[in-house]
């Protein structure tokens, strides 16, 4: 054994078990043992290398030792290695025995050899599991995380997301609140790798309240302005329509209705992705005046901007038409429906397809507060779950059979 192997081999052997604890762990379907099992090699590295303990090519060598000592191990190249320190170091805060969360009397020394990954739980009563532990080196996985006091830090959607996309956010994401936010959408729509790495690229986060409206310019309470551009986001995620139903018919009016209907028929869902404080007063409500009728597809009432919401569906790309339609729709509301204590009703238009900068030119001049946002009905299948799945053919063959 050469003297590269005899300096490094204690640390393989306890990245070694880490390995082979957090695969037992993670062979149950829990993705946050191996984020765990991540953390701590994470920290492990980290305090090893930043302080000068490992010299240059350490972790190439520790890998190549992991590779003999586990035939087909994968996953723990040098560079993922120096991924798992990147998770560690990003997310420092979360670890109860860092420098920030830890008595100033711990030494340096005693954290080198403690890497006790992250904690959900202080008042957990869940044993630690002990990984590895040697008189120099141990790593210890506990099973929950801990949160610091006050924070809206999104621990469930955390636990969610896999590795690979934890460090896309962190490798392109710098602002603390913006990677919350990435790590929300990347739970809650599955997205792929590629998926993900578009809407960071698009910086989805700067744009995420920025639904081409007029509500500063159409509202004169300007406070009131501000609380409708924050309500309202640019697109919305309808994962519960029925897309293949849409499909199958042929006119866009009976589209939208069917549309509707569905969401109508989940109308509970539709409003916890709306936004908060709205409830639901009706679908083709009905308006008349001076003797025409008119039917919005569904209309709401929030509770935080005091204001009735008339919102449009559309199943195809924006046009100019839809503005004047709701136009038309808010002019009655504010007349005829609108109590003397609300404030001013609100419009949206829900289209599948928005040019935003062609939406902002011509909603200038409209004098009745509207927005414009776009739904997506379908999110991408994670790679590797689709290929697990049979292609559409074949299951139309076997329904068929």
């Amino acid at each position: 054994m050469d003297s590269f192997s005899v300096k490094y081999q204690p640390a393989v052997e306890t990245i070694k078990s880490a390995i082979l604890q957090g695969q037992y762990e993670a062979a149950k379907g829990v993705n946050r043992i191996q984020l765990a099992v991540y953390f701590g090699i994470g920290k492990y590295i980290s305090l090893n290398t930043r302080k000068g303990k490992w010299g240059t090519g350490a972790l190439d060598a520790i890998s190549q030792l992991l590779r003999k000592e586990l035939p087909g191990l994968r996953g723990y190249s040098a560079t993922n290695l120096k991924n798992m320190r990147l998770f560690y170091e990003s997310w420092q805060m979360l670890d109860v025995n860092s420098s920030v969360m830890t008595d100033e009397s711990q030494t340096p020394e005693a954290q080198e050899n403690d890497i006790s990954p992250v904690r959900t739980d202080e008042m957990s009563t869940n044993p630690t599991i002990k990984i590895a532990e040697s008189e120099n080196y141990r790593i210890d996985i506990h099973h929950t995380l801990h949160i610091p006091v006050a924070t809206d830090f999104p621990l469930e959607d955390f636990f969610n997301v896999p590795f690979t996309h934890h460090i896309e956010i962190i490798i392109g994401v710098k602002p603390v609140a913006a990677r919350y936010y990435y790590i929300h959408r990347a739970a809650q729509e599955h997205f792929s790798v590629r998926t993900l790495q578009r809407i960071i690229k698009e910086d989805a986060y700067s744009h995420q309240s920025q639904m081409p409206n007029n509500f500063l310019q159409a509202m004169t309470d300007t406070q009131q302005a501000r609380k409708a551009v924050m309500m309202f986001k640019d697109e919305y995620l309808l994962n519960f329509i029925n897309v293949e139903q849409m499909d199958e018919r042929d006119a866009i009016d009976v589209d939208e209705r069917v549309l509707e209907q569905q969401i109508v028929q989940n109308i509970k869902q539709f409003i916890m992705t709306f936004g908060r404080d709205f409830t639901f007063v009706g679908n083709q409500y009905h308006l008349e005046i001076f003797g025409v009728e008119h039917f919005p597809d569904l209309l709401f009432f929030n509770r935080e901007l005091n204001a009735l919401v008339v919102v449009e569906l559309k199943t195809g790309e924006f046009k100019t038409s839809y503005l004047g339609q709701l136009m038309g729709y808010l002019s009655i509301l504010d007349a005829k429906v609108r109590k003397p204590h609300e404030n001013p009703p609100i419009g949206i238009v829900l289209c599948k397809e928005a040019n935003h900068e062609f939406v902002e030119f011509v909603i200038r001049d409209y004098n009745k507060p509207m927005g414009v946002a776009t739904y997506t009905t379908t999110t991408e299948v994670p790679e590797a779950l689709r290929r697990t799945l049979p292609d559409i053919d074949e299951i139309k063959k076997l329904l068929q059979d």
